[in-house]
């Protein structure tokens, strides 16, 4: 009995929860908003390197915003995006951007930044737009 239960055949069987046929289709649905990509500009910026040489970043970047009408709500946020993002990357060593983590690191950063540059933006009544991801197309460290 406790299978059948664990299972998920005895609940619609009995009439607890929804039934088979009105269950949400796993991929999305029409009401569910697209996502759209905003591309970043290229940003070049010295990295935090401790000694005489310098050391440099080329980021090229994509934004996914969950909502394709708040591309213009980025867009109109672009200039205060890339300030904050060159902002960060030179305070970042050249260390922390090796290997899958420091990338993984990286784009944590970037989003939270990301979301903070377009919720300031005026909205009106609408909620706040929301950067669900950066996608690196390029990332290359001098």
């Amino acid at each position: 009995c406790a299978g059948l239960w664990f299972g998920g055949v005895l609940p619609p069987v009995l009439g607890l929860g929804a039934p088979a046929e009105a269950a949400a289709p796993a991929g999305r649905t029409a009401a569910t908003p697209q996502p759209a990509f905003v591309e970043l500009p290229d940003i070049v910026s010295n990295l935090n390197a401790p000694g005489r040489r310098a050391s440099f970043v080329r980021l090229r970047a994509k934004l996914e915003v969950a909502r394709a009408e708040d591309v213009a709500t980025v867009q109109a946020a672009m200039p205060r995006l890339v300030d904050l993002f060159t902002t960060y990357l030179r305070e970042v060593r050249p260390e922390e951007l090796r290997g899958s983590a420091g990338t993984h690191r990286l784009k944590e950063e970037l989003v939270a930044r990301a979301t903070l540059a377009v919720a300031g933006e005026p909205r009106g009544d609408r909620a706040p737009a929301r950067i669900t991801d950066v996608l690196f197309v390029e990332i290359l460290v001098q």
